[in-house]
């Protein structure tokens, strides 16, 4: 798959990302604005994560000549790992921000 495919992936994942969460209520306060701006935010980073650890998986593992290349399979695994762990935990955390406050809870 050329890079330019991978772009347009990207593209329409962030782009479907925005206008699924930005909008908001006319008479929402400000805090609830914020709070949903940074889980935006937050789902935009962890879809840009998955999609660079995609792109090394695809590109780094399946179509690098090992010989010319400067790492080994081994550390392009870690770091995918290590990004989609970072989506995971940002997809978490922006998906409980979108949700709404409770306003009473029984602590």
């Amino acid at each position: 798959m050329d890079l330019t495919n991978w772009v347009i992936i990207l593209a329409v994942a962030l782009i479907s990302l925005t206008f699924f969460c930005s909008r908001a209520p006319a008479n929402w306060s400000i805090e609830n604005r914020a709070r949903r701006f940074t889980g935006t935010r937050l789902l935009v980073q962890a879809v840009l994560s998955f999609w660079a650890a995609l792109l090394i998986i695809a590109h780094g593992l399946f179509e690098l000549d090992f010989r010319a290349a400067h790492l080994s399979p081994t550390m392009l695994l870690a770091g995918a790992l290590v990004l989609i762990v970072a989506s995971g935990y940002w997809a978490v955390r922006g998906r409980e921000l979108l949700k709404p406050r409770r306003r009473f809870s029984a602590s």
